[in-house]
């Protein structure tokens, strides 16, 4: 059980503003059932109804309680981190993984979860919105537009904020907003929906590149780079795991609306367990905060590490930071590129090759399946072999992916073939996505680390942004066409890791910030 002193220390000095927003937040979500249940009598259908006043106070409460409780989360001043510091902590590289250890990684893997659920969501979301709002899918495809981009807006706001204040007040601040834009399912009007997606978009994008940040910084070194990309995979599958059950458990029933309401619960879930999400060490040092930090230590194992009397020779000059920021932005690009403008529109161009949409669908799945292991063999190679080129490796089976993709449609007629090539660029962009990001948490300093990682999630969430724009204007990619795109700029991203790049496997944080 908490103590009166751990929950404020958790929250903050101003622990009373938070608690009071949180119950405004969620006052203000309950009191916009009622009209979803008379909806549910109707068809689930609330195109063109008046909101009734419970929802007009609900929806006041809201408004009230997510500025009270982001007042109570923030600390009364920012964080200021020196680079590098006096003084660090990090676990022995003998520290074995605790009863902490494992509450954390369960807590921010429910988090990952929630990142990847609400994005996870649109494709189930969009045909009965479509019909509901007897809008064109041209119209519709606003929805994942905004989503996408407020997912992209998030990952760089909340990485600053990550650095700026904490990374647990980053995490609470996104689930606070989160929570709160659960309401998106009983909006009337589709242009509430807009903006409710949006602001959904914001909270959720920043889970990743925060959540990645953290784990670098408590895991001990001899299992935070298998933690780290075991985590973020793990997270990926459950995040559509939990899309795809809820459309399938409560779409039938409760429409299409229903499905962004999962938030709520997830969200306060979420708060609940803040307990177990811990702060960086060195920011409680230099915030004073000095029972936290010996609770955190004795925790989580943690040892002060005294900074060297002189820095090595070998410092790395800010240019070395640009270049290889360069390195994981294009390499984040492509990938966006790839995914969202070549994989997820392979069910269309499947069909347009002569394939109905039962053969496509198997086609996919066939390919899904060869990649499952993909998770687990990128964490093995990236831990025990070498982080940098188990990078460029998965990219260099996108590369692969995309040079198959560019044989002959005669010789691609061929479905083993075809699957194949499918499977590679699965297995590739799986893989790539799964080590970006802490590949990206380890190569930088505590002060831009929540930035940097914030920066490159964003990053690979932009090419949902430009397909979709596409989208709008009438322009749908093809196999073909989409390959011979993004085989140069995937073929550039993979040599600028090869040559930018650090290895990080078996370093500790404070050696790779002195290199």
């Amino acid at each position: 059980m908490m103590t009166a002193a751990e929950r404020i220390s958790i929250i903050g000095e101003r622990a009373a503003f938070f608690w009071a927003g949180c119950a405004a937040i969620s006052a203000g979500v309950l009191l916009h059932l009622p009209m979803l249940a008379m909806a549910h009598s109707m068809g689930n259908h609330l195109n063109g109804m008046p909101m009734d006043g419970g929802m007009w106070l609900g929806m006041a409460l809201i408004a009230a309680g997510v500025p009270l409780a982001c007042f109570g989360a923030l600390p009364k001043g920012r964080g200021q981190h020196g680079d590098p510091a006096e003084t660090d902590y990090e676990a022995p590289d003998s520290t074995p993984l605790g009863r902490w250890h494992a509450a954390t990684l369960l807590v921010l893997t429910l988090g990952l979860v929630i990142d990847v659920m609400k994005p996870a969501t649109l494709g189930f979301v969009l045909p009965g919105l479509s019909a509901e709002y007897g809008i064109a899918k041209t119209e519709a495809a606003l929805l994942p537009l905004v989503a996408l981009t407020g997912t992209t807006v998030g990952s760089f706001l909340w990485g600053w904020l990550a650095d700026v204040y904490g990374r647990r007040v980053s995490i609470l601040l996104s689930t606070i907003l989160f929570v709160s834009t659960a309401i998106c399912g009983a909006m009337p009007a589709f242009v509430w929906n807009l903006v409710m997606c949006f602001l959904m978009g914001v909270s959720a994008g920043g889970m990743l590149p925060v959540i990645y940040t953290l784990l670098a910084e408590v895991m001990p070194p001899r299992h935070r780079s298998w933690v780290l990309v075991l985590v973020g995979g793990t997270g990926l599958v459950g995040g559509y795991l939990a899309a795809s059950g809820a459309a399938y458990v409560l779409e039938p029933v409760y429409g299409w609306r229903a499905l962004w309401l999962q938030g709520f619960p997830s969200g306060l879930l979420l708060l609940a367990l803040a307990r177990f999400i811990p702060e960086t060490p060195r920011f409680l040092a230099e915030r004073g905060r000095l029972a936290e930090l010996a609770r955190m230590q004795q925790r989580f194992g943690l040892v002060p590490k005294p900074r060297a009397p002189s820095a090595p020779t070998d410092a790395p000059a800010a240019a070395d930071h640009s270049r290889i920021t360069a390195a994981l932005v294009t390499t984040a690009l492509c990938w966006s590129f790839v995914n969202f403008g070549l994989l997820l529109w392979l069910p269309s161009d499947l069909q347009a090759r002569g394939y109905s949409a039962a053969v496509a669908s198997g086609i996919l799945a066939k390919s899904s399946l060869l990649a499952l292991p993909t998770i687990l063999l990128a964490a093995y190679f990236y831990a025990r072999r070498s982080s940098k080129w188990t990078l460029v490796g998965t990219v260099g089976l996108t590369v692969i992916g995309l040079v198959g993709a560019l044989l002959p449609p005669a010789v691609l007629s061929w479905e083993p073939l075809l699957v194949a090539v499918i499977a590679v660029l699965i297995v590739g962009t799986n893989g790539t996505i799964a080590v970006l990001l802490p590949y990206t948490a380890e190569n930088y300093p505590l002060g831009t680390r929540g930035r940097a990682t914030g920066l490159v999630a964003g990053s690979s969430k932009f090419g949902g942004v430009a397909v979709q724009v596409a989208a709008l204007a009438g322009f749908a990619p093809t196999l073909v066409g989409a390959a011979v795109t993004l085989l140069v700029p995937t073929v550039v991203s993979a040599s600028l890791i090869a040559w930018f790049g650090r290895e990080t496997q078996g370093r500790s944080l404070r050696e790779l910030e002195a290199r």
